[in-house]
Parts: C-alpha cells; sequence; structure tokens
C-alpha cells in the first residue's frame, strides 16, 4: 500500500513581492499570495484530496495560507500542529536585505552559495538580534536551538524530528497530512524523499502555491521521484521564476 502526502509552500509574501531574504521574520501574504492559497484549496478539492491533518511553521505566512485552502475545503475543524521545525532557513545577517542588492556586492559563487547549497550557511547574525528574543512563540526552544544562520543542512536535521515524530506515524496510520511550510524548509524535506545529492538540490526550487503530491511505498520512498504538482504547467513557470532570483 501506498501513503500520499500533500506539500505546499505558501502564497506569495510581502517580502517575496520586495524581493527581500526573509527567514523568520514575520510577513503577511500579499493579495496575490492569498489568491494562490485560495486557488491551492481549489485544486486539492478538485483532485478528490482531503487532508487529515496540517503541519505549518509558525509563522503567519504559513497559517495564513492553511486557513484558506481549509476553508476551500471545508475542513478547517482537523487537527493542525504547528512548530518552529517547520520555519524557513534563517538567513543570518542577511535577514531582510534586498536579494538583488546583496548579489550586486556579491561575487557569484558566493551569493549562490549563500542561496542555493547544501552545505554553506549565509553570514550569521549578531547575537540577541534576529529573531525577537523575547517573542513568545519561541519561549520554549532551548538556547543551544537558537540559529543566527543555518544552511539547508542545517533546516533538514531540525526539521526531521518533525518528519519521524509526527508526519510518520500519521503516514502509517493511513492519514493524509499536509504539510505547509517554506521554499527552504520544503526544499530539504524533498531533498530527505527523494534523497537528492547536494548538486541537485542545487537546483530544487519550489514554487508558492503549488500543491504537490508525493505517493510514498512502504519505505516512504516516492513511488514517483519529484511527485507531482496538480498544476505542472503552473508550478514549472513560478519555479523558474524562483530559480532567477
Amino acid at each position: 500500500m501506498t501513503a500520499t502526502l500533500v506539500l505546499l509552500r505558501h502564497g506569495e509574501s510581502t517580502a517575496n513581492a520586495d524581493g527581500l531574504f526573509t527567514g523568520w521574520t514575520d510577513v503577511p501574504l500579499t493579495p496575490r499570495g492569498q489568491e494562490q492559497a485560495l486557488a491551492a484549496g481549489q485544486l486539492l478539492r478538485a483532485s478528490g484530496l482531503r487532508p487529515d491533518s496540517v503541519h505549518t511553521s509558525v509563522l503567519r505566512r504559513t497559517i495564513t495560507t492553511a486557513d484558506l485552502v481549509l476553508s476551500v475545503l471545508g475542513r478547517d475543524w482537523i487537527e493542525v500542529h504547528r512548530t518552529w521545525r517547520l520555519n524557513e532557513r534563517h538567513y543570518g545577517a542577511l535577514t531582510g536585505l534586498n536579494k538583488k542588492e546583496v548579489r550586486a556586492r556579491t561575487d557569484e559563487a558566493t551569493y549562490r552559495a549563500w542561496r542555493r547549497s547544501w552545505a554553506t550557511p549565509p553570514p550569521a547574525a549578531h547575537p540577541g538580534d534576529l529573531p525577537p528574543w523575547n517573542d513568545p512563540r519561541y519561549a520554549g526552544l532551548p538556547p543551544d536551538a537558537w540559529p543566527l544562520t543555518e544552511s539547508l543542512r542545517d533546516v533538514t536535521a531540525r526539521l526531521l524530528p518533525c518528519w519521524n515524530d509526527r508526519v510518520v506515524p500519521e503516514l502509517l496510520a493511513g492519514r493524509v497530512p499536509m504539510v505547509i511550510a517554506h521554499g527552504n524548509s520544503l526544499r530539504a524535506l524533498v531533498a530527505h524523499l527523494d534523497r537528492l545529492r547536494p548538486d541537485e538540490v542545487e537546483n530544487l526550487n519550489i514554487p508558492t502555491g503549488q500543491p504537490l503530491v508525493y505517493e510514498l511505498d512502504d519505505f516512504f520512498a516516492p513511488v514517483r521521484p519529484g511527485g507531482r504538482y496538480l498544476d505542472p504547467e503552473t508550478a514549472a513557470d513560478e519555479a523558474s521564476a524562483v530559480g532567477r532570483q
């Protein structure tokens, strides 16, 4: 028997629209992002997919996306689990900076490594700067878990406990979990599912607002590597736009 997993990157945020490194900064969806979330719900409804649970980060762009998707599906009542482990990658000292401006003053290889590589983190933030240390959503986070910057490898390490302890048991129980997260936390999860090499991860782009469905075998390996987007043409266009950033 196969298990079904739905992945969704949140709709366009204000920081996406402005071309900023967002990371753990909490920003809302744009009107276009809200429309993307509603459209994602319509795609799921048309496909007959009905998630039994939702997992989001603690950032409002995923929370709002989840609310809008579930409203379309009429499944506002299902179990929702929120965790910092699904947060976007922490961009360290780049947080809040304009991507084009950073690229203009950085050599191409360094910029690409910060943006796309598996193991190279951006420059670290100063302790106490980012995110707000008094934010109540992180009150229970142990001090050694606070990131000052993260590579994609770091994101994978803090994401996997959520995958193993929360999502996998639901798949084993025959439920359909939906993970609504961010470009890099989903890149990390897809890389784990598809067993991607570091060079393959560099070319992996996750588009906003496009449901990605994985059918997994008994060993949680994809029946179809890369999964399938419910709207493959739009997803390809959006992924290309992400790659050009």
